[in-house]
C-alpha cells in the first residue's frame, strides 16, 4: 500500500510517544510506502483535490528520524489510504480540510477517519448521543443557566468545545470563586458555547483513554493521572499515563459505542472515561498507542494497520 498521512509538521513529532509515528513505523515494517502532507498543502485545482506530498523514509534514529523527498503535486486518489491525523483545534480551517477530503473521496480517495464523520462528531458534544454513560452535562453560552447548574451540582468543570490536551479546562468548587470570570473568559462574554459537567472525583485515579480500532476494543486503557494538584489528567498537561485493564463499566461503554462508531466511518476512536462516565469521543487524532504497547506488550499500531488493511480491501 501507499499511505498518505495528513498530519502536523513532522519536525514536531516526539517519536518516543507519537501514535502517528507508530503507525508509520508499522506500515513501513510491512513493506508499505508512507507519505506526509499538511492541510496547507491541499488544493482544489482543475476540479481535482491534490496535495504537495512528500515520500517519507524512516531512518531508525529516534531524533533525526526521517528523510523527506521533494514534494510532488499528486491527487489524493493516487494513494491506497489517506490517514487524517491532524490535531485540533477544530477551527474553520479544519472544517475546510474535511470538505476537501470529502471531495477527494468522491474522486476515489480512501480517507480514514471519514471526513464527514469527523465533522459530525464534535469530540465534546458527541457524548450527548450516549447520555446513559455520562455525568450531568450542560451545553450553553447562557450565564444564568451555568450559574443554576453550579448551584445544583456545587462542584463543576467548564471547558471549550474545540480544545485538546486539557487546554481551557476549569474547575469551580462549591464556593463559586471566580465563576463569573471563567464564564466570561470561556464564553467570550456570552458569544461562544461551552460545556459544563458535574465534577467527577474519580479523576484522581485517572482520565482513561480507551481505544476503538475497526469496531473492536483495545483490551487496555491508558489512565492519565493528574499530578501536582492538577484537575487535568491529559499527558499534555503533565499527567502520568498508566496502562490498565478495562473495568466492566469501561467494557460496557466501549462495546456499545465501538460498532456504532465504526459503521459511521470512524476507523479509530479514543474514548475518554472518568470513573464510570464517558466524557469525550475523540475522532480527530487519537493517541496513546505507544504507552499501552510499552507497558502491556499489546501492539496497538499493528492492530490499527490490520484494521486499515481490512478497510482498504473491503473485507
Amino acid at each position: 500500500m501507499k499511505i498518505a498521512f495528513l498530519t502536523d509538521p513532522l519536525s514536531q513529532f516526539k517519536t518516543y510517544k507519537d501514535s502517528t509515528f507508530a503507525m508509520m513505523r508499522e506500515a513501513v515494517r510491512r513493506g508499505y510506502t508512507v507519505y506526509a502532507f499538511g492541510p496547507a498543502d491541499m488544493a482544489l485545482e482543475g476540479g481535482k483535490v491534490i496535495a504537495s506530498i512528500s515520500k517519507i523514509t524512516l531512518t531508525g534514529d529516534s531524533e533525526d528520524w526521517h528523510r523527506a523527498e521533494a514534494p510532488q503535486a499528486l491527487p489524493l486518489s493516487a494513494f491506497d489510504a489517506v490517514l487524517q491525523r491532524k490535531d485540533p483545534p477544530f477551527d474553520m480551517e479544519y472544517i475546510y480540510a474535511t470538505y476537501l477530503l470529502e471531495l477527494a473521496e468522491q474522486q476515489g480517495a480512501r480517507v480514514f477517519n471519514k471526513p464527514a464523520a469527523i465533522r459530525n462528531h464534535n469530540e465534546k458534544l458527541s457524548i450527548a448521543q450516549f447520555s446513559q454513560f455520562t455525568a450531568p452535562t450542560l451545553v450553553t453560552r447562557d450565564e444564568q443557566r451555568i450559574r443554576a447548574f453550579h448551584h445544583e451540582h456545587q462542584d463543576i468543570i467548564l471547558k471549550p468545545l474545540d480544545g485538546m490536551g486539557g487546554a481551557g479546562i476549569f474547575r469551580i468548587r462549591a464556593d463559586g470563586m471566580n465563576l463569573g470570570s471563567v464564564i466570561e473568559t470561556l464564553t467570550l462574554n456570552g458569544s461562544r458555547t461551552i460545556m459544563i459537567q458535574r465534577y467527577i472525583p474519580e479523576i484522581v485515579n485517572g482520565d482513561k483513554r480507551i481505544l476503538l480500532i475497526g469496531g473492536k476494543v483495545v483490551p487496555y486503557a491508558l489512565a492519565r493521572i493528574p499530578q501536582n494538584g492538577e484537575v487535568r489528567g491529559n499527558l499534555a498537561a503533565g499527567g502520568v499515563g498508566v496502562a490498565q485493564e478495562l473495568s466492566a463499566r469501561d467494557l460496557e461503554i466501549a462495546q456499545t459505542l465501538a460498532p456504532q462508531l465504526y459503521q459511521r466511518g470512524l476507523l479509530l476512536v479514543g474514548l475518554d472515561v472518568i470513573g464510570d462516565c464517558l466524557t469525550e469521543v475523540n475522532v480527530t487524532s487519537p493517541t496513546c498507542f505507544q504507552e499501552i504497547t510499552q507497558q502491556k506488550g499489546v501492539d496497538v499500531a499493528a492492530m490499527f494497520i490490520d484494521a486499515l488493511e481490512t478497510a482498504v480491501s473491503g473485507r
